[in-house]
């Protein structure tokens, strides 16, 4: 099943020419284009999934100041399907297509009784299926502006619920939507939950290079210290991979202490291949259908040698 497909818009009808033409490309043009974005100002999307009893609505954020619609926070991204998809294989034991060698096991994604914080969480997909399928303890976070806090907390609280869940997984002790920058590890909600996860989670927040050094301090922050903490970050390539890829710089994931485990690419139609990071020129329509799913940890040190900077 093609990653988009679990997604409807919700709202009034798209009536223009322009806007049923544009929502159709996918459809049209299966094996050229590809949605990577979802839902606008006007429409809201409602997220369905086999294994849950109810379908998910998920309202965007209505922003309009510059600086809060150029964090692109009011749409679901391809990234926040994928991550939502691998946790909820993960934790409920499901076969998904996968290529040996290149992906890990899809148990690897399992957060039953695990305490997972969210960051750049967007609409909060990934935070509302862990939530639903076991996790103790939910932390969304994403920049602190308010219509964008606003949306975030209406969607994670209206969707952690037990009803939404499958009989016998909700756990869930806590749920807490908080503003957080990255890389701002002075604020009440860093002081208070410092290596205080066993999961980070990261949707589509590689596009922004100047922002990978703070996206990786808050990785490393928030990571518990055991050495079964991973953080998963997915990532698209649909701003160029030039612009996602040094991401992953091992020699600056080690100026915080952390190191890839796991790095690969998987497709919208869960086809999986191996992660370059310079792949020549690649045709947007084509960069469009893949993410990067990467698994990182802990560099694991001899007692008493430092862990990186903060």
């Amino acid at each position: 099943m093609a990653l988009t497909a679990r997604l409807a818009l919700t709202g009034p009808d798209a009536s223009d020419p322009e806007d049923l033409f544009g929502s159709a490309l996918a459809t049209l043009f299966p094996g050229d284009d590809v949605a990577n974005q979802h839902g606008d100002s006007h429409h809201g999307l409602l997220y369905t999934s086999p294994h849950l009893p109810r379908p998910i609505p998920l309202t965007l954020a209505e922003v309009e100041a510059e600086t809060e619609r150029c964090l692109f926070s009011h749409y679901l991204w391809n990234s926040s399907l994928l991550l939502a998809e691998l946790i909820e294989a993960g934790t409920l034991g499901l076969e998904i297509p996968r290529e040996e060698g290149i992906a890990p096991a899809v148990s690897a994604f399992d957060v039953s009784g695990l305490r997972t914080i969210e960051l750049g969480a967007g609409t909060g997909l990934p935070s509302i299926m862990a939530g639903l399928l076991g996790a103790r303890r939910v932390v969304a976070t994403d920049y602190p502006a308010p219509p964008v806090l606003k949306a975030l907390e209406g969607n994670v609280k209206a969707g952690v619920q037990a009803k939404n869940a499958p009989d016998g997984r909700f756990a869930v002790e806590e749920v807490l939507v908080a503003g957080h920058g990255w890389g701002d590890l002075d604020g009440s909600l860093a002081e208070e939950n410092e290596r205080a996860f066993d999961r980070v989670l990261a949707a589509d927040c590689l596009w922004m290079p100047r922002q990978h050094e703070n996206l990786r301090r808050s990785i490393a922050w928030f990571l518990e210290d055991g050495e079964d903490a991973r953080a998963w970050v997915v990532g698209a390539f649909h701003t160029g991979r030039g612009n996602m890829a040094p991401f992953f710089d091992s020699e600056e994931l080690a100026e915080v202490g952390l190191e890839v485990e796991h790095l690969w690419e998987r497709d919208c139609d869960g086809q999986d291949r191996e992660w370059v990071r310079d792949a020549g020129v690649e045709d947007m329509s084509v960069r469009k259908r893949w993410l990067a799913v990467g698994v990182l940890r802990r560099i694991r040190r001899p007692l008493g040698e430092g862990e990186g900077k903060r």
